[in-house]
């Protein structure tokens, strides 16, 4: 038996990194097309509000997959929110763009192991993503939240998704600086994440009204926040896991997400989706549009974790197995937290019942992927600790010894050092 799985092993080893690496470079290439394709769109998006008439390669491209119509009945809207915060919009818009471009960059320099132009282009890519974050900031605060697009959920969605993209490359600065690549990789992951939701939402304006014709894109934008956060932080953890090589850590010791925790992750996150489905389903057909959207991808997400969780331990690798079992809790707790989110939103803050509903469904999943990346930090830092306690402590130096006093007869005594020799 032990004979016929080093065998199978031996084999899944020769297989395994062809196909590994072909799925990695794939998707290297994909995230970098769509983001050298968003880029122009993203820096040109707002010339149009500021003179009327100016190049607005987006909205054309849109008009010609949907129709003229579908963009212009959405944007229409648009003008006086968008002109009352111009120049932080257009800060936003502009430096958005340039993100794009310095994301790949630095996937590529950190696969390369070109290290000083990696850390050169992580300064600019950190100070662009505060100033970026500033423009939107200013944006949110200077427009009430129904004025928004799609309202006050997606005023929502906007503002978890710029305190999750501050705080991620905020901790990933503190994890360079503090000598943790591994963790400074998953908080650029994730923050790259958030900051890919701009573009993917643009691909599903033009790609969901085939699914669902008829639907004016406010409505379509509401389907698409229900699942972009899930898809873009699940897609963080991907490719953490493709780049964390490893079986194991030292200092690991026992699992942070162990049994009965998880079971009980489970048991509370499948009694919140129930609530979610009953909650939704009551709003007909504009609730189910949204279920689906929320459920699909949610799915989707559980199953490559739980997938994951279950061939990592299979293979003997913890480090692998505990990533993604505390990546499965924190997604198993999201319907609980949205659940807890809608009543927060709808009693606190006075939200109509379907707004808070929306609302706190869509922020679940990148919250508590947010909190299950910070643990897994905690995970690595309290099992490096761990090994250096654990280290031999250092040979003690020898200290120098006293001047003692020599007594000679008749004389008030005289000063003898004795020098200490190393090894006594």
């Amino acid at each position: 038996m032990r004979t016929a799985g080093r065998a199978a092993d031996e084999q899944g080893v020769a297989v395994r990194p062809w196909t590994t690496s072909t799925w990695r470079r794939a998707a290297a290439v994909s995230v970098t097309v769509v983001c050298l394709w968003y880029a122009p769109i993203a820096m040109t998006e707002l010339w149009s509000y500021a003179r009327p008439g100016a190049p607005a390669p987006g909205e054309w491209l849109l008009g010609q997959l949907v129709s003229p119509r579908y963009v212009a009945d959405a944007l229409a809207t648009r003008v006086a929110p968008y002109r009352h915060s111009l120049i932080p919009m257009i800060v936003h818009s502009v430096l958005g763009g340039l993100l794009m471009l310095l994301g790949p960059a630095q996937l590529l320099t950190a696969a390369r192991r070109r290290i000083r132009l990696h850390r050169a282009l992580g300064v600019l890519f950190a100070v662009t993503v505060y100033a970026s974050m500033a423009g939107a900031g200013l944006y949110l605060a200077r427009t009430a939240p129904e004025d928004a697009f799609s309202g006050t959920a997606f005023w929502i969605v906007l503002a978890t998704i710029l305190v999750g993209t501050v705080l991620s490359v905020t901790f990933g600065i503190l994890a360079a600086v503090g000598g943790f690549p591994d963790l400074h990789q998953r908080w650029l992951l994730l923050c790259y994440g958030y900051l890919l939701t701009a573009p993917l939402l643009r691909i599903e304006w033009g790609a969901l009204p085939a699914v669902l014709p008829g639907l004016p894109m406010t409505e379509i934008n509401r389907v698409a926040i229900m699942h972009l956060g899930s898809l873009v932080v699940f897609g963080a953890l991907l490719a953490s896991r493709a780049r964390d090589r490893r079986d194991t850590v030292e200092g690991l010791g026992r699992s942070w997400a162990p049994l009965p925790v998880t079971v009980g992750a489970h048991l509370a996150g499948a009694a919140a989706l129930v609530w979610i489905v009953r909650a939704l389903s009551l709003y007909g057909a504009a609730g189910r549009r949204l279920l689906a959207g929320y459920l699909i991808p949610y799915a989707v997400a559980y199953a490559v974790m739980a997938l994951g969780a279950r061939r990592a331990g299979r293979a003997g690798r913890p480090w692998a197995r505990e990533e993604w079992r505390i990546q499965l809790v924190g997604l198993c707790l999201a319907p609980v937290l949205s659940a807890g989110a809608v009543a927060v939103l709808e009693h606190s803050l006075r939200l109509g019942r379907f707004t808070a509903l929306t609302s706190g469904v869509a922020v679940g999943c990148g919250t508590t992927a947010f909190a299950a990346t910070l643990v897994v930090s905690l995970r690595l830092m309290h099992a490096r600790e761990v090994t250096r306690r654990a280290l031999p402590a250092p040979p003690a130096t020898p200290r120098a010894t006293a001047p003692v006093t020599c007594p000679v007869p008749g004389a008030g005594g005289q000063q003898c050092r004795v020098r200490s020799e190393p090894g006594r």
